[in-house]
């Protein structure tokens, strides 16, 4: 079944509530039970049903199966952020003593949990190059519990070699644990490519209009999600069902908006390249990307969010730029319907960050292209008229 057949359908069952096209929205704390035995072998059901508020509703569980079956994963686990579907990912399997390896390349709360929480409590971190490919066998150890990866990674865009990665883990039993927010399902198939566990920030893409968090968790066996399962409510993370309802609302319409924010951001892209300010665009479905080849050979399709090097390091003269743009609004987020512009400084410590000029990333939304440009060409011209940015010419 095609995707976009599957986001229409996934999680739904109308005849089993009188033919409503759409899961209601179950809002419940207790469970009743109609009897003493029923209600002490409650927790036996705690991976089918429901045992308390806690363990999600049937709301809950529409969502959980509609990601699950859009992944080709076994099953989902969903909470309350993208940040929460990382922290309850790597707690579920990490024990003191145990080490894990994390791209240098990961999101930026994704480090600080790793550097500031698990490593206070007695695990050690190593952070890779993400261009590492096959030689990731060398850096793991007798301990290593985890391997971490983001591609493309964030802020700068770099494309890691996600099988060949996985398969050097799986030969030494290491689990392969990836966030796939940029991509999603539709454009990456993480299963596909040996990856174990996978990670969603559903506020991203898949809710699409920037108003609630949730994250998701996709295991690929049941004995992972059962573990994830117990993890998650045993810290008390779950979601709340009415932003299930509207994250399944979103998901409807997924393939349609990811189609446009792909055209979009490439057009976008391709002409900031043609730009006398701009450096590099790092893009991966760019053919001039060094990461191009590896997102062709696995990726099916490309995202709203790219970066871009400037020719100039002033922060007063990019200030003038973005400051004052009419449609690219300043925010920490994607996958919404608006763009978005941000400045991003890569913290790296296995792969230093060499680029001299200032780095933005663009989240490109649901306007018009033609607009997008205009925001940005009057911008660049801001730009080459504050001291920072003069000389670096008119296109």
């Amino acid at each position: 079944m095609d995707s976009d057949t599957r986001l229409v359908h996934a999680g739904r069952d109308p005849e089993r509530q009188a033919g409503v096209i759409s899961p209601p929205i179950y809002r419940g704390s207790t469970i009743v039970y109609p009897t003493m035995a029923a209600y002490e072998a409650r927790f036996d059901r705690r991976y089918t049903s429901f045992a308390y508020g806690i363990h999600g509703t049937p709301t809950t569980v529409a969502l959980a199966e509609a990601v699950a079956e859009l992944s080709g994963g076994m099953r989902s686990v969903i909470v309350s952020s993208g940040l929460a579907a990382v922290t309850q990912a790597l707690t579920a399997f990490l024990r003191q003593g145990d080490h894990l390896l994390v791209a240098d390349t990961v999101y930026g709360p994704t480090r600080a949990f790793c550097v500031e929480i698990l490593a206070r409590f007695g695990m050690e971190v190593t952070f890779y190059d993400p261009l590492v490919g096959s030689d990731i066998a060398a850096l793991i150890r007798p301990t290593t519990r985890i391997v971490y990866l983001e591609s493309p990674g964030s802020q700068t865009f770099e494309v890691q070699d996600v099988p060949t990665i996985a398969a050097a883990a799986r030969e030494r039993g290491v689990l392969v644990v990836l966030d796939n927010t940029w991509a999603t399902p539709l454009h990456f198939r993480a299963f596909e490519h040996g990856v174990d566990v996978e990670i969603q920030a559903l506020t991203k893409f898949v809710a699409g209009h920037s108003d609630l968090l949730l994250g998701a968790i996709t295991a690929r066996t049941e004995e992972l999600y059962r573990a994830l399962r117990d993890a998650t409510v045993t810290f008390g993370d779950c979601a709340a069902p009415d932003l299930c309802y509207e994250a399944l609302r979103g998901l409807r319409t997924l393939a349609v908006r990811l189609r446009h924010h792909e055209a979009s951001a490439l057009r976008v892209a391709e002409w900031l390249t043609r730009r006398p300010e701009v450096e590099r665009v790092l893009h991966p479905a760019l053919p001039d990307d060094p990461g191009h080849a590896i997102w062709k050979r696995d990726f099916r399709g490309a995202s709203s969010l790219f970066g871009v090097r400037l020719r100039t390091g002033s922060e007063a003269a990019v200030a003038a730029m973005v400051d004052h743009l009419r449609l690219f609004k300043i925010g920490a987020s994607f996958g919404g319907f608006e763009s978005l512009i941000v400045p991003a400084r890569p913290e790296r410590t296995a792969r230093p960050w060499r680029g001299s000029g200032f780095l933005l990333r663009l989240h490109v939304g649901l306007e018009a292209v033609e607009d997008l440009i205009a925001d940005l060409e009057a911008g660049f011209g801001r730009l080459r008229a504050a001291p920072g940015g003069a000389g670096l010419g008119a296109p």
